[in-house]
């Protein structure tokens, strides 16, 4: 065999969203790419906002002497001074740029973090539904990941996650905004997930880190906010991402963030920064450190996202599919029509729509839309969506 059995594995298990990648290539060759609905990927679709593009210019127009070279792994130094001051301004506490890692992107900076903490065998909690990469993090670092139920509006179980979080967890992975939910996990569930954990660290007398995947943090409808982890457990550390508060998703842009109160701070930094380094990625774009550095507080226009919510939203809901709406990020997670999520996929493929089925996402019986797509592509498949769901009802 050319590549190794454990390779081979894992990407049978990541095939959903590549298989809904390759029938819509049949799709769209068969039928036309205007006639094709693919709501399967989660690629940010709105511009980058006008201060990233007017910083970018004037790096490029304007280079400054070394401005490409190598830097510290952790990143350039100036950079994670404007990163730790607005973490102290948002959050109210105090970090300093030796609490910042640059990273290429959030899944690079998951991967450093992984990497740092784990040690073969290690248990890494997750909570189903879950972005499926994260399977393949925790197992390239020697680590186990644990799925975990959430409730039925997919916020955190409590007592499912307190039965989980025994001697042999070192890392509890969360994401919110969620993908593929939107939900948003309230200050009090994180609060007493704070809580949980002390009492368990004290109980196995180790650290257990708390690690928050962020990238949707800006991205939130209707006034909710994110709440901040590092005011849950002091073991804390936020990896987060420009690739969609931004739109700079190919870019590969982020940055891991340690808590004020975690513990070893010192020695998790130059742990991260190691990593960063022996993983490959060496450093951060540089010329996207520079540019992000000028626009941290900027933003995509969110109007777009929430039109485009709503435009999926309000007719699904009136056909009677069933979801939560989503508080944050660009998915949809409805209920799906029939038991069987991979057969309803199929029945939507016969009316030349894509999605991907929850089973990818740890969660039989639903299915993910990402509605970070064109507006026609929206409208043009509100028809085709209640063909199935009349089809089905009979």
């Amino acid at each position: 065999m050319a590549i190794s059995g454990r390779v081979s594995e894992l990407m049978m298990q990541a095939s959903w969203i590549r298989r809904m990648f390759e029938e819509g290539l049949r799709l769209k060759a068969k039928h036309g790419a205007d006639n094709v609905f693919d709501f399967s990927l989660g690629n940010p679709i709105a511009e980058p906002p006008r201060e990233f593009n007017e910083a970018l210019v004037r790096l490029v127009t304007h280079p400054t002497p070394g401005m490409h070279r190598y830097m510290p792994n952790a990143g350039i130094p100036e950079t994670r001074d404007r990163v730790s001051a607005m973490l102290s301004k948002h959050t109210g506490l105090t970090f300093g740029r030796d609490q910042i890692v640059m990273t290429c992107g959030a899944g690079g900076g998951l991967n450093v973090v992984l990497k740092t903490l784990l040690d073969a065998g290690d248990r890494v909690l997750i909570f189903s539904p879950y972005f499926v990469e994260y399977i393949f993090y925790v197992d390239t670092h020697g680590g186990v990941p644990v799925k975990v139920a959430t409730t039925p509006t997919f916020d955190i179980d409590l007592d499912a996650f307190e039965k989980a979080l025994n001697s042999w967890v070192k890392v509890v992975l969360i994401n919110s905004p969620n993908n593929p939910t939107g939900v948003v996990y309230p200050e009090a569930t994180l609060k007493k997930m704070g809580e949980i954990i002390q009492r368990k660290e004290k109980e196995f007398d180790k650290e257990i880190y708390l690690v928050s995947d962020e990238p949707y943090r800006r991205l939130v409808y209707d006034g909710v906010t994110v709440p901040w982890i590092f005011h849950a457990h002091p073991n804390s550390i936020v990896v987060t991402s420009f690739s969609k508060d931004l739109g700079l998703g190919g870019e590969r842009i982020g940055f891991v963030a340690i808590g004020p109160d975690a513990d070893p701070r010192e020695k998790l930094f130059q742990g991260f920064t190691f990593a960063n380094r022996v993983l490959g990625f060496i450093n951060a774009p540089a010329l996207m450190q520079h540019a992000i550095g000028e626009c941290l507080e900027s933003s995509v226009d969110m109007g777009e996202y929430r039109r485009k919510r709503e435009l999926l939203c309000n007719p699904l809901r009136e056909m009677g599919y069933e979801f939560a709406m989503p508080q944050g990020a660009f998915y949809l997670f409805p209920k799906s029509l029939v038991d069987d999520d991979v057969l309803f996929i199929r029945h939507l493929q016969q009316e030349n729509i894509l999605a991907v089925p929850g089973t990818g996402f740890g969660t039989p019986g639903y299915f993910r839309l990402s509605f970070s797509v064109e507006d026609r592509v929206i409208e043009h498949s509100i028809p085709h969506f209640q063909k199935v769901m009349k089809a089905l009802r009979k």
